[in-house]
């Protein structure tokens, strides 16, 4: 199995989705016209819109801070310092562009997503890839192998793997048993899932601000410390990812390495494509009530995980000295003492304590995906959804007490095929994200707020649900 599982991962993550999640962002951005660009103003404007007296959905803001919990992990934190000692400094150039591209895919994605959406059993709005790859697409079992896929990997081993980072970072900072960890993780993760997404909604809404501003609170601080420093790391990172002057770290070094370490930090850190954030898009009510205005929000969601987190870890690590070539100092360790060396020993409890948030909402977030796939595969009812749940927190206290290094390869295999199915659907139903986006400009242009309506897609005939867009009518 392990053979099998290794020579998918290669396929997958070495071939397919390396250069098809950049070939399909770089399609989308184009065929778009640079919408992330030229647009950039509507990322923001639809988030801060609340919706108006819609109990079916969450709002705007909860949907993008919920996306952000899964988005930002450990991988901000740890993910990137692998990438600067692989791949030096010119890493983080290359996962800029990424996030730049991928930025139109994920519009793209969750537009889909919002304009599939239905009801579920709870009455609550459901969606995501596996609604529109079986109405859209027509084809069903394709959706339902998406499902279970995304029900392995992200409500399942993931959170595995997030508990085990909480608990390996307390046990350091703190000195506290990997298994008391596990069973406080799981008892805050009972709380916050067995609410609902509603639930989950409203702790993202609270936490993950929280969280990032205090993140990149202290990135400032340590930019406004080291100012005169910033204008060489520039330089390093520009020169390093055109081979401009020598590697600074990487242990590869050259510009392969920070292209291909660079790439994947992008395209593992913001999820743009892979096909899991559009399940809480889905869940939005979007505002305007347009398609559109929800993927603008999952747009901003990869901006702010990989263009400001990602890098708020990166400029820390390179204006601290920590990264030294041949040192074997790497991953959390690395992230750890470049915080030693801007604010002392506070730094590693920072980390640690960094991490159990990132991690934390990441389990809760995660976990919000599976409902919409559960709930696609028709059990999404009670008794299915509390199967899941309690299947969650088993995961949680196993992740936090083991070395999960198999089972995390056969999530990557998992994810691996569920993104290569989400590219392949989303490049098949590209013409409908163009019309849908024309549409939206056009009624921007006209001085009016955009609104969807239905019957300008006769082609959708009753692929959509009538009961959300018919309404407009």
């Amino acid at each position: 199995m392990n053979a099998i599982i290794d020579f998918l991962n290669t396929i997958f993550w070495g071939y397919v989705l390396i250069y098809g999640l950049l070939a399909v962002g770089i399609f989308f951005t184009i065929r778009l016209g640079f919408p992330q660009f030229v647009h950039f103003s509507e990322l923001f404007r639809t988030v801060l819109g609340a919706p108006k007296s819609d109990q079916q959905g969450i709002s705007p803001f909860q949907a993008l801070t919920v996306s952000l919990a899964s988005r930002v992990g450990t991988g901000n934190l740890a993910g990137v310092a692998v990438a600067l000692y692989l791949g030096g400094p010119g890493a983080i150039f290359w996962m800029w562009m990424v996030a730049l591209v991928g930025m139109a895919t994920a519009y793209s994605e969750s537009a889909l997503a919002q304009l599939y959406k239905t009801h579920g059993p709870d009455g609550l709005y459901r969606g995501g890839p596996a609604f529109y790859i079986a109405k859209g697409l027509k084809q069903p079992w394709l959706g339902s192998v998406f499902s279970v896929c995304l029900i392995i990997s992200f409500g399942l081993v993931f959170n595995a793997v997030q508990a085990n980072s909480i608990a390996s970072a307390m046990e350091g900072a703190f000195g506290v048993p990997t298994w008391i960890v596990g069973v406080l993780i799981a008892a805050l993760t009972a709380v916050v899932i067995f609410g609902g997404i509603k639930q989950i909604a409203r702790v993202a809404e609270v936490v993950v601000p929280f969280m990032a501003v205090a993140y990149l609170g202290l990135a400032l601080f340590v930019l406004i410390t080291n100012i005169g420093q910033v204008p060489a790391v520039f330089g390093q990172i520009i020169g390093s990812a055109f081979g401009f002057n020598e590697a600074v770290g990487g242990v590869t070094g050259g510009v392969m390495a920070a292209m291909l370490n660079g790439v994947k930090r992008g395209l593992f850190s913001n999820e743009a494509g892979m096909g899991s954030a559009p399940n809480i898009a889905a869940v939005a009510t979007p505002v305007p009530h347009h398609p559109s205005s929800q993927g603008f929000v999952q747009a901003l969601g990869v901006f702010i995980d990989t263009l400001l987190i990602c890098s708020a870890t990166a400029f820390m690590i390179l204006l601290s000295g920590a990264l030294v070539p041949g040192s074997e100092v790497t991953g959390t360790q690395l992230t750890q003492a470049a915080l030693e060396a801007h604010i002392g020993t506070f730094g590693k409890y920072f980390i640690a304590i960094a991490i159990f948030f990132f991690a934390f909402t990441s389990i809760i977030g995660n976990y919000s995906y599976s409902e919409n796939a559960m709930v696609f595969l028709g059990v999404g009812n009670k008794g299915g959804l509390t199967v899941l749940r309690f299947g969650v927190l088993a995961m949680v206290i196993w992740g936090a007490v083991q070395a999960v290094a198999t089972v995390f390869n056969t999530a990557d295999a998992s994810m691996g095929l569920m993104a290569t199915v989400n590219l392949i659907a989303i490049v098949g139903l590209s013409g409908t994200v163009a019309k849908l986006t024309k549409d939206y400009f056009a009624q921007r242009a006209a001085g009016q707020e955009p609104v969807f309506h239905a019957a300008d897609y006769p082609e959708l005939g009753d692929e959509i649900d009538h009961s959300i867009w018919y309404r407009n009518e």
